[in-house]
């Protein structure tokens, strides 16, 4: 199965081009959070997006609420915040927001540890986990070299071990790849990122 994931789009009118021309040959898009900015300019976003014809499941980000991602969402797509779905075979389970809490203020849609950990327990198996921030210490860098990212995640894809975990947030860790256990771990950006997984 051809899928093609992203994070942080932050209503790049370019990126989401590229990425709506790509889905064209996909089987699934996922889309990792963050796709307006600062809890504004959700709707616009999500219209640069609805050119997307295959299944998307998607998360949100620190950018935007569930709530608020639920209601813009073009119909059709699958968004998840601690629960899971399965498309095309493939179970999948999404997790959203910042992890832990960012010093962003107000705006900032954040968990703690001990929230995530909750929402995370409901997992049991999955094949993806769709994440908008990353396991602590696998492309969680910032660009000080300050690993930043969630305890609990990391727990949780050691714990189910998918086959992949996709994740974003940390803008300068974007492209950066690496290992839990049997579990590819990819912090996306906002580009056109393939994977074959087999469903």
């Amino acid at each position: 199965m051809k899928i093609l994931a992203f994070s942080d789009l932050h209503m790049a009118r370019a990126r989401a081009a590229d990425i709506v021309t790509a889905s064209a040959g996909a089987d699934l898009v996922i889309g990792a959070g963050d796709f307006c900015n600062m809890r504004q300019g959700l709707d616009e976003a999500m219209a640069m997006l609805a050119g997307i014809t295959a299944p998307v499941v998607a998360v949100p980000g620190n950018a935007e609420s569930i709530e608020e991602l639920q209601a813009a969402a073009p119909s059709g797509w699958s968004v998840l915040h601690g629960n899971g779905c399965e498309v095309l075979d493939l179970k999948i389970f999404g997790l959203g927001y910042a992890v832990p809490e960012t010093p962003f203020g107000g705006w900032s849609c954040d968990l703690s540890e001990a929230g995530a950990e909750a929402m995370l327990a409901g997992c049991a198996a999955a094949d993806i986990l769709v994440l908008h921030s990353p396991p602590k210490g696998v492309a969680d860098e910032t660009s000080q070299g300050m690993s930043v990212g969630s305890v609990a995640i990391r727990a949780a894809i050691e714990r189910v071990q998918p086959q992949l975990a996709v994740c974003g947030h940390i803008h300068d860790s974007w492209g950066k790849t690496g290992s839990i256990g049997r579990t590819q771990v990819v912090n996306l950006g906002p580009r056109v990122n393939w994977f074959e997984v087999p469903a």
